[in-house]
């Protein structure tokens, strides 16, 4: 069986950090009997660069008529790259919620796990970290803020900004349907996150998912404030199994989930629709100030390709087992640079972005 991969290597240290996921793949697929047919093409500032666009024709057709897609990382920095010199629908971002709507990709899985390896690379203190965690949260992708009109005006000699924040029911209960069903594998607990003290988007998401709760009994739903989330997150990570939230909410909680487990740099995602095929990108960013070193964490992105292998192609051994080489590698002590403890670091081991990624083909 043979499997077509578009890959998006993006901006920064996209394409350090795919290359990694790339190789790990290949070996997987080796090992499983199938095989992968990887197909390249330009998107986000690189894409700008080579032709002026960050969501080419070109590109997007390759993403349509693929199983699935392997993304990087895109943009630059704010007010320092001439990307962000341009009209905000030509810049990076605008490319990527533009490649969500037209695959439509509106479900976003985040899962955010505490390794025992790394806990001393959380901020956490011990006593919060408790017996370590392990939370899924799934992000509406396709609606809310990011996606409504916006505008910026002169009135009354003044300039004034319009972000306009939409939620349809069907767009909510897609995502109160596959929590439910994400809740009902795990610990039988979901918390939906919402603002409805102040948004009326929010009292609509708390209105369907209640409706939900009330239909799948052996599901334990809890509604929390965003506000309260960001600061229990940090307080008792453990307390939460399954989270589901709207867009801006997922975008930010699901950051602050990412710097408790140790980095950025661990966190994988998922992007889904209504069938198998899924973008599947770290959830860190471009890092521009490192791009070209070497020194990345390919690990987000290397996991980000066993979701990509459980989720789009069916072949859920193959992802158990780049998991495990995952575990194996940071049981072993080695470590790239975001996870390295600036002190108790005896027995550790310092590797480059490739060599991560050796290491974790290593022990495949």
């Amino acid at each position: 069986m043979q499997y077509k991969i578009t890959v998006l290597a993006g901006d920064g240290i996209g394409p350090e950090i795919t290359k990694e996921a790339r190789k790990v793949l290949r070996r997987v697929a080796e090992q499983e009997d199938f095989s992968l047919a990887f197909r390249e093409e330009h998107f986000g500032g690189a894409a700008i660069d080579a032709v002026g666009e960050p969501l080419p024709e070109k590109t997007l057709e390759a993403c349509k008529t693929g199983d699935a897609v392997l993304m990087g990382s895109i943009g630059g920095i704010v007010g320092v790259s001439p990307w962000y010199k341009l009209p905000v629908e030509k810049r990076p971002e605008a490319g990527l919620l533009r490649l969500r709507k037209e695959l439509g990709l509106f479900c976003n899985l985040r899962p955010a796990k505490l390794y025992s390896e790394l806990r001393a690379a959380s901020p956490l203190k011990e006593e919060v970290l408790g017996e370590g965690f392990e939370i899924m949260m799934i992000r509406e992708l396709t609606g809310g803020l990011y996606f409504g009109e916006k505008s910026l005006r002169m009135e009354k000699g003044e300039e004034v900004a319009r972000d306009e924040l939409i939620y349809r029911a069907h767009e909510i209960e897609r995502i109160a349907e596959i929590a439910f069903s994400l809740a009902k594998e795990g610990r039988g607990e979901l918390v939906s996150v919402d603002k409805a003290n102040v948004l009326e988007s929010s009292r609509l998401w708390r209105k369907i998912f209640t409706k939900y709760g009330e239909d799948e009994q052996d599901v334990k739903l809890e509604h929390v404030l965003v506000d309260s989330m960001a600061m229990q997150l940090v307080r008792n990570p453990g307390k939460f199994s399954v989270v589901a939230t709207e867009n801006m909410f997922g975008d930010i909680l699901s950051d602050e989930m990412a710097e408790i487990t140790g980095s950025l740099g661990m966190l994988p995602s998922a992007s889904l629709g209504e069938n198998a095929f899924g973008l599947y990108e770290p959830s860190g960013g471009s890092a521009p100030d490192i791009a070209g070193r070497n020194i990345a964490n390919p690990i987000a992105a290397i996991l980000s390709a066993a979701m990509l292998l459980r989720y789009s192609l069916k072949e859920k051994e193959a992802a158990k087992k780049i998991e495990r080489a995952v575990e194996k590698v940071l049981a072993k002590g080695y470590r790239t640079k975001d996870i390295f403890p600036k002190r108790d670091a005896e027995g550790l081991k310092l590797l480059s972005c490739s060599e991560m990624g050796d290491a974790v083909c290593a022990e495949l």
